[in-house]
């Protein structure tokens, strides 16, 4: 490809994208005609090398996100054409370019070599140890500049998306092996970078201004609960729905679970903050109540991560925190729901303060009963909660 080539290409995406005008031999060019146009980079691995000369050279952001879609399209289709260390130079050029146009790209571009980068790593995760330690090759990015420790936080959430969800054209054995692998090697890690830079927020140990405070909890909180929703054991759930069945979180997990500071940090980021991240710090919170029993060493541990549980839901059912916005509201109407259903009545009655749980949680719903045309679509947790209580 050379200069003239790539002018036709950018203004055939400018078409596409956004209808400007374009012409070839004085002819106009519609739409449809510059994608089917386009399209034709997905035709062959033989236009790899014209995909990355558009990335390398154009200024356009419609042509970047052009070339970067196909190379995910013709790497996916074509991917045992490829030798070892082909693929693992595809890879580390897509994460260099990350790493010095990332922050200069639109959102979409972005996304789009995101989703490459992850792509490869769960094609090649058997081929080369190289693929096995995204992982560590992002938390560079987590401590390069502010928008670097966005653009890591992106790559770990869509990463932790790919290796859950079976891609088209592999078998489920297939996935649900290199899914079991990811989880042993991968996971555990993600998750506590996760965890380790919503303390950094809460510390203030990150320089930002609101806009990044806000995309950095976001995603941190986006990524947490990526992690614990993620597919332990291979049940494939349902994610047309809403309900939570148990979450199977492996053993080595424990500490962190248990660590009294988990569920503070999350509760700080519910108080605190306004949704998306105080919704998404509850989904957390749900998750957290819905960790296995068998997880806990012992009765009187499980007790203790119960009794804390339960004065964070009083505290906020004392103050209405953040219960005005209806996101809020929904997912601690889940919660709620969510605590019966994975907990006993005789372990509830056997927690300090459950009689004033039990009078503020009743005042709760008797007031969303009252007010039950603004919560259509949360007050059946309600009833199921004191249907399971009663």
């Amino acid at each position: 490809m050379d200069a003239q080539q790539l002018s036709q290409v950018e203004a055939l995406c400018e078409t596409l994208y956004t209808g400007a005008s374009s012409t070839d031999n004085g002819k106009q060019i519609s739409r449809s005609e510059a994608q089917n146009r386009l399209l034709s980079l997905q035709s062959s691995a033989d236009y790899i090398p014209q995909c990355q000369y558009i990335l390398d050279n154009s200024s356009s952001q419609y042509a970047r996100l052009v070339a970067s879609n196909s190379l995910t399209e013709l790497i996916t289709k074509h991917w045992n054409n490829f030798t070892v260390p082909q693929r693992i130079d595809i890879r580390n050029y897509v994460l260099g370019y990350l790493a010095n146009q990332g922050p200069s790209l639109q959102d979409f571009c972005v996304v789009s070599l995101i989703k490459l980068v992850c792509r490869i790593t769960k094609l090649g995760w058997f081929d080369d140890p190289t693929h096995r330690e995204l992982a560590d090759d992002v938390t560079k990015f987590l401590q390069a500049t502010v928008d670097h420790c966005i653009l890591g936080l992106k790559i770990l959430n869509q990463l932790v998306d790919e290796l859950n969800i079976p891609t088209t054209g592999r078998t489920l054995m297939q996935h649900r092996k290199t899914s079991v692998s990811f989880r042993d090697v991968c996971l555990f890690k993600v998750f506590q970078l996760g965890l380790t830079t919503l303390k950094q927020l809460q510390t203030r140990a990150i320089a930002t201004n609101p806009r990044q405070e806000a995309i950095l909890g976001e995603q941190s909180l986006s990524l947490t609960v990526r992690c614990l929703s993620f597919d332990f054991i291979g049940t494939n759930p349902d994610e047309s729905t809403e309900d939570i069945g148990t979450i199977q979180a492996p053993s080595t997990w424990r500490n962190v679970l248990q660590d009294p500071s988990t569920i503070e940090l999350l509760l700080h980021f519910y108080s605190e903050t306004t949704p998306p991240r105080s919704s998404k710090a509850m989904e957390a919170i749900i998750l957290l109540c819905s960790v296995r029993r068998s997880l806990f060493p012992t009765d009187k541990d499980r007790a203790a991560f119960l009794g804390r549980l339960m004065t964070g839901i009083r505290e906020l059912l004392s103050n209405k925190t953040g219960l005005t916005h209806p996101d809020n509201y929904h997912e601690f109407c889940r919660l709620l729901g969510r605590l019966k259903a994975n907990y006993q009545l005789s372990e509830l009655v056997k927690a300090d303060g459950y009689i004033e749980w039990l009078e503020l949680a009743s005042g709760f719903t008797v007031q969303s009963v009252q007010n039950w045309q603004y919560c259509t679509n949360s007050i059946h947790y309600l009833l199921a909660l004191w249907g399971r209580l009663v």
